[in-house]
């Protein structure tokens, strides 16, 4: 055929065609990859309880509509966990300081959101691993000290240090909130918490002076780690994560955790000119029915393009 390829009638030579058997495999694996990401990465939880708040989340894939690189997480820690029992194993173990800090959670909720550096289908596999590592070690921090500490996030940092990397980073927020307005959190590289006065029918925003926040999680191994690794590294100077408190002062104060799909969104014209008139107009109005009415301004602002997940904490 002196050296050249018979084409079909589409153009393509035979070797340009992929066989039906082969397409077919391939989509049955990209819908089993997708079904172990739905199923590595449940549900967010039910919506916190706590007496002088309300709390409402909303979380939208850009990619898929089931999973994407956002995640949210709610520890009710009285409807999550059996607290009763472990204040009775504390007590009947001799840990009366453990009982009491178990007691102590009855009166607060924790709030995780997370953000993987991507929004493809693969890249909730990474929110997954933060996921079950999140609630693993949450089980053993109630055991051992009665409540969540720092340490917790220490290992994470060193877990996805290990397994991820720089080219595949998670920013992550963790905070617990208390039925007096009190948000005590910590910051892995994500955006702060910004915070709506009803009084002055204005939004604050919180200065990046007056707040702690690390890397992201899998770009740098911890400050402080037993089991740190042997090559040189860069640390950054510290003594572990310190806890941030930010307060909602006020009656029906407002204050919104978000992703970066939130913050950057119509490059970032929303963040800066579109949150603000919008949590104007829905004040008065429930924590659900603020969620709704900004993720219907984010509609009205451009077309999503970053996965987006923010979370709505009011005070009644």
């Amino acid at each position: 055929m002196n050296g050249t390829a018979r084409r079909n009638g589409s153009g393509r030579t035979p070797d340009d065609t992929v066989p039906s058997s082969e397409a077919a495999r391939f989509a049955d694996e990209v819908a089993n990859f997708r079904e172990i990401a739905r199923l590595l990465k449940p549900s967010t939880g039910e919506l916190p309880d706590v007496p002088g708040l309300e709390i409402h989340g909303i979380s939208r894939p850009l990619m898929d509509a089931l999973i994407g690189g956002d995640h949210l997480v709610y520890l009710d820690f009285k409807k999550r966990f059996d607290l009763p029992a472990r204040i009775d194993n504390a007590r009947r173990s001799g840990r009366a300081d453990v009982a009491a800090r178990l007691e102590s959670l009855h009166q607060r909720s924790g709030i995780l959101l997370a953000d993987v550096a991507g929004h493809r289908i693969t890249d909730a596999l990474v929110a997954a691993m933060l996921h079950q590592a999140f609630l693993l070690g949450v089980y053993y921090e109630l055991d051992i000290n009665g409540e969540i500490t720092t340490r917790l996030f220490q290992h994470l940092k060193q877990r996805f240090y290990e397994s991820t990397g720089i080219r595949k980073f998670v920013t992550m927020l963790y905070g617990e909130v208390t039925a007096d307005g009190a948000f005590r959190f910590v910051s892995a590289g994500h955006p702060l918490p910004v915070v709506y006065s009803r009084r002055y029918e204005r939004l604050v925003h919180i200065s990046r002076e007056c707040a702690t926040v690390y890397t992201p999680l899998g770009m740098l191994p911890p400050e402080q780690e037993v089991d740190e690794p042997r090559e040189e590294v860069y640390r950054v100077p510290g003594r572990g994560y310190r806890v941030n408190e930010i307060r909602l002062m006020g009656e029906r104060d407002v204050m919104i955790l978000y992703t970066d799909g939130l913050a950057e969104h119509a490059g970032g014209e929303f963040l800066r000119s579109g949150l603000e008139p919008c949590l104007r107009r829905h004040q008065d109005q429930s924590a659900r029915d603020i969620a709704c009415g900004i993720a219907e301004e984010l509609e009205r602002h451009g077309p999503q393009k970053d996965d987006v997940t923010f979370v709505v904490v009011r005070r009644a």
